[in-house]
């Protein structure tokens, strides 16, 4: 199976599920529903429950036990781009070539479709633990994998990047603050992606010390990518209007670096991570084929 297929696969098993995992709502909340339905079904790359599958299977775990929390990671996701183009925060108007959710439904209701999608994540991970109560070992393992998420999608991650970056906004601008930054509000959640699937898919400690020096470096060389593509990318290929970093004076890797500079980083932080996978041979080819989509994807 070649790279496409096996990313294709992976994407459509959760495209074919994740709506059936919204939680019902009332008929008076179902404008509530349709919010979180229309954003979820917009479309994306589901990168990162692609990766969570893809960890699992890669350490020979069982991808039906792992495609819950797939699905959940991916409603976390979601629900932050949602809030992402908020007036308050990004204030983006499109959002994979569709009106953002707050055009589409207004503010308060994206607000609250955001917080349904987070709380629904909770539900499905809760429910599918709830399962398996009666082995201590599964469900250590599936604590395990549902802290890496919600730890990596919180103040110590992802919200925590966040306030970091709008904080940034042209002042006190640094190396440091940068690498914290896109480590916190990108590469944490897409690290948490790999390791929860490793994790379900019971890894060595080895193996998941590897897989997790790679989807650090993998998360750097997305985020640096969409910092590229924000100055050089298409609007239509985008699905979002572009300018929108330098429009807020935001901390980027172009903006410290250069868009050269950045372009050698982004090499250097791919190079070590095929010296990481190297090891495993064939096993790696789409994890190593992955960085390669991520370098010269264009939107």
């Amino acid at each position: 199976m070649n790279f496409e297929e096996h990313y294709n696969k992976k994407k459509k098993l959760v495209e074919d599920h994740i709506v059936d995992f919204i939680p019902k709502v009332h008929k008076e909340s179902d404008t509530l529903y349709h919010a979180m339905k229309y954003s979820l079904e917009a479309g994306g790359k589901r990168l990162r429950p692609v990766l969570l599958l893809s960890a699992c299977e890669f350490c020979e775990g069982n991808l039906s036990d792992a495609l819950p929390f797939a699905c959940a990671l991916e409603m976390i996701h979601t629900y932050s781009l949602i809030h992402d183009d908020l007036p308050a925060m990004d204030n983006d108007d499109f959002r994979r070539g569709k009106p953002s959710n707050h055009k589409k439904f207004g503010e308060a209701t994206a607000i609250l479709a955001g917080d349904g999608l987070l709380n629904a994540a909770i539900e499905i991970i809760c429910s599918d633990i709830l399962k398996t109560a009666n082995s201590s070992e599964i469900t250590q393992r599936k604590l395990v994998a549902a802290q890496e998420i919600f730890q990596a999608s919180g103040c110590q991650g992802m919200i925590g990047g966040q306030i970091a970056d709008i904080k940034a906004e042209g002042d006190h601008q640094s190396e440091e603050l940068l690498e914290y930054i896109h480590i916190k509000k990108t590469a944490a959640l897409l690290t948490a992606s790999v390791r929860a699937g490793a994790i379900l898919g019971e890894a060595e400690e080895s193996v998941l010390a590897d897989l997790t020096e790679f989807a650090k470096n993998m998360g750097l060389v997305f985020q640096i990518t969409d910092d590229i593509l924000d100055i050089c990318g298409e609007d239509q290929l985008l699905g979002k209007a572009t300018g929108s970093d330098v429009k807020h004076n935001k901390l980027t890797y172009p903006s410290l670096y250069g868009l050269e500079r950045s372009k050698e980083i982004m090499k250097e932080l791919d190079e070590k991570s095929i010296i990481i996978l190297t090891k495993y041979k064939e096993k790696s080819l789409f994890f190593r084929n992955l960085l390669i989509f991520l370098l010269e994807r264009r939107c």
